[in-house]
């Protein structure tokens, strides 16, 4: 007898639909699953022999064949365990085919029966919605139900959803969770972090501040000791809200990585600091079934590289498309997966080998060939990408010893809202929400200079050797600037400090 049962599964924060044929048949006991599984799809075949058992059902004594379709698209993970162990039932007799239409069931089975958490639960939900109502297991209900229109029935074991089918229980579906799109979700500071606590760094703590407001990329360079990481694991706590969109996109990638606590809504921005020892791949994503790395996971959030020339240089140059388009594409023989990369790259450099190279109290160690060769870890175009060069001199001791009260993150937080609230009124119909992902036509529109800001600008040109990127990055810097001054005309005194961020372009890889 044959059986045919619906599934689902994602490629990338996509879903598709499984269609999983299930033939019991007279021949020597067997089971064999076809349809490009994957090892952990082919050892649901134990899995799903005991889970039946255990649940006090007979497992057909046959020869069992799984066909997971299409046929052409390969198959991963355990979350095909419940549906595998329901078509075997349906096609065994112990449930009708018709009780199985109109839903699509995923669920990891565990060998007495019970069901698991799966990856991807609100990317299938968003996906399938309109066609079909979901049985998931109850730890993937609640991440499930964030999108809105899906319903979703909660189980915990293959004898409940046997139960369920055959209408011997009533399972209260659940739908849409209680957020409505236009709600925001609050940042909270876990760790107890402020910007009050950092002494003196005027000047870098302005380049920040700009940085988040506009969502512009920022280089941090000074020697070691200076407050560079001290100020990057501050920045989450600067971070605006995010919006109900905003924190279902960066739940979609979280989830299919299976990186979502609680299986719940992700409320904080993401804050990613990777060692420098990172690979291409997990800075990038991909793997034999391409997973979202580092760059996907600060999606929304902040990227934080620390020792910026350590990292290796493959990994560093699979910066540079995200960095300008927002996303990542990540290409193999038989598939092509885009994952969302509209991040925040914050980095942290040493001037030199030795880090003191720029220092005013010690004295650089370091050759000419040395300093060279460390600089040109980095390349030009990376630098290039980075909308903020930022110099941060080692503290004085009177600094550090300084009375003197020190302006709250809150304070700070509270300017950016407001700012990226300007934003926002600015580009309601385009894709971005941000000064930093201006194009040109926009610049043109939205921050046009005044005469002596054209002037300015101009020599700028001339005496910095700036690049057209360097041009266009310094009009969205000033654009910030404006912004936060609330000013809606872009004067000269915002350019020459924009201007001043892009100084490195001189001394540095000019």
């Amino acid at each position: 007898m044959m059986a045919k049962i619906e599934s689902a599964a994602c490629l990338g924060i996509h879903a598709y639909r499984v269609e999983i044929e299930v033939d019991v048949s007279h021949g020597l006991p067997q089971m064999v699953v076809v349809g490009l599984p994957d090892p952990s799809v082919k050892e649901s075949k134990e899995r799903v022999r005991s889970a039946i058992k255990n649940s006090g059902f007979r497992f057909p004594p046959e020869k069992i064949t799984i066909n997971l379709a299409p046929a052409d698209v390969k198959k991963e993970g355990p979350a095909f365990d419940l549906p595998i162990a329901l078509g075997i039932l349906a096609a065994s007799g112990v449930i009708e085919a018709d009780q199985l239409k109109n839903h699509i069931f995923l669920g990891e089975l565990a060998l007495d029966g019970s069901l698991r958490p799966f990856k991807g639960a609100v990317v299938i939900a968003a996906g399938l919605k309109n066609n079909y109502s979901f049985v998931f297991p109850v730890k993937n209900a609640r991440e499930g139900c964030l999108e809105k229109e899906a319903v979703i029935y909660p189980v915990n074991t293959l004898q409940e959803v046997i139960q369920f089918l055959k209408g011997e229980k009533q399972i209260e579906p659940l739908r849409s969770s209680n957020f409505s799109p236009s709600s925001t979700i609050s940042k909270s500071n876990e760790g107890g972090k402020d910007f009050s606590e950092v002494k003196g760094q005027f000047f870098a703590k302005r380049a920040l501040e700009i940085a988040v407001a506009g969502g512009h990329n920022l280089l941090m360079i000074g020697p070691p000791g200076s407050g560079k990481t001290m100020l990057a694991s501050r920045i989450h706590t600067i971070l605006p809200p995010l919006s109900f969109e905003e924190s279902l996109a960066i739940t979609k990638i979280y989830s299919v990585a299976g990186l979502t606590e609680d299986y719940g809504l992700i409320q904080n921005r993401p804050f990613r600091s990777p060692h420098h020892s990172i690979s291409q791949v997990a800075l990038a994503g991909g793997g034999s079934w391409p997973k979202p790395g580092e760059i996907s996971l600060s999606h929304g959030g902040v990227l934080f590289l620390d020792e910026f020339p350590e990292f290796r240089r493959d990994v560093l140059e699979a910066l540079r498309s995200p960095l300008e388009e927002g996303e990542i594409t990540i290409s193999r023989i038989k598939t092509q997966i885009t994952y969302p990369a509209r991040f925040l790259l914050v980095a942290a450099m040493n001037p030199c080998p030795c880090g003191y190279l720029s220092d005013r109290q010690k004295t650089c160690r370091c050759s000419l060939g040395q300093i060279q060769k460390y600089q040109s870890k980095i390349s030009g175009p990376i630098v290039d990408r980075m909308d903020l060069h930022v110099e941060v001199p080692s503290s004085t001791l009177q600094t550090l010893t300084s009375e003197e009260a020190a302006e709250n993150s809150e304070t700070i937080r509270q300017r950016i809202i407001q700012c990226r609230e300007i934003q926002a009124a600015r580009y309601p119909d385009r894709l971005f929400k941000v000064n930093a992902f201006m194009r040109a036509r926009d610049i043109k529109q939205f921050a046009r200079p005044d005469s002596e800001g054209r002037k300015l600008i101009e020599m700028a040109m001339k005496e910095l050797r700036l690049s057209a990127r360097a041009y266009y990055k310094i009009f969205k810097i000033a654009r910030t600037i404006a912004d936060l001054a609330e000013s809606e005309n872009i004067s000269s005194e915002h350019l020459a400090e924009a201007i001043q961020y892009r100084s490195l372009d001189r001394q540095w890889w000019g």
